[in-house]
């Protein structure tokens, strides 16, 4: 049977990480739908050990614990899932129609908004993976230096979207994807709705930058477990998952 998931929120004034409390919490028992929210982080971080930029009450920042009952092969998935809920609760929230960035961006005009770290971890209690979620609430939230890569909801929105209103719709919208993935048939949803909210599903041109190496290609939807497939010239289809993906214009596609 799906599970139904009831988050239960932690709040925290000032934290290092909410991710990496959501860890000690998993590691200490924590069960399943326990959430950390922080009005600000002093060591946020993103995918790639990446700072995340955290003031306070500039942005969301929130973590769940997560339990899954079906074979860690497809817990990637979780990410992808997670991407369509935030999706889904800015639409809900400030009626904003996002894209997704493989794997873990959330795009508003081709700049990030939120971003996505998943963490796996063993526990006593059995494997346990932590979805951090942070999306930047104001403008304060996007430092000068990230202004032409990243934005806010304030600045697509040109109005404060109440926080509350956010959280409460994006814990709703994880818990109702999170037992569609688990259902029958909820992996194969779970990929076709993904596909269906980013434009880095198919035939998109991106390069593909991995430890040492770098090629371009075009898209080709998405394996299994959410690992991008990209056609190289050569007419090759290669996996990826891991690296860094970006998208370029058709004419800076050649290595």
């Amino acid at each position: 049977m799906p599970t139904t998931l009831h988050p239960t929120i932690l709040h925290f004034d000032s934290i290092d990480s909410t991710n990496l409390e959501a860890l000690r919490q998993a590691r200490a028992g924590a069960a399943e739908g326990v959430c950390i929210i922080a009005r600000e982080q002093t060591a946020g971080r993103g995918r790639l050990d990446r700072k995340w930029h955290s003031p306070r009450d500039a942005g969301l920042y929130l973590s769940i614990i997560l339990r899954p009952r079906f074979p860690l092969t497809c817990w990637p998935l979780l990410t992808l899932m997670s991407a369509v809920a935030v999706v889904d609760a800015l639409f809900k929230t400030a009626g904003i129609s996002a894209d997704i960035k493989w794997p873990n961006d959330i795009h508003v005009n081709e700049k990030k908004l939120c971003g996505i770290l998943s963490e796996t971890l063993e526990t006593q209690a059995g494997p346990a993976v932590i979805v951090g979620i942070g999306v930047n609430l104001t403008c304060e939230s996007v430092p000068p230096e990230l202004a032409s890569t990243a934005t806010s909801l304030e600045h697509a929105t040109e109005k404060r979207v109440s926080k509350d209103h956010l959280i409460n719709e994006l814990l709703r919208a994880i818990a109702e994807r999170y037992e569609m993935l688990e259902a029958d048939g909820g992996r194969e949803h779970t990929i076709r709705e993904w596909c269906a909210n980013s434009s880095y599903a198919l035939d998109r041109s991106v390069r593909v930058s991995l430890e040492g190496e770098s090629f371009a290609g075009i898209t080709r939807g998405v394996e299994n477990d959410g690992a991008l497939r990209i056609e190289t010239a050569d007419g090759t289809i290669r996996i990826v998952r891991a690296g860094e993906v970006t998208a370029v214009r058709a004419s800076e596609s050649n290595p």
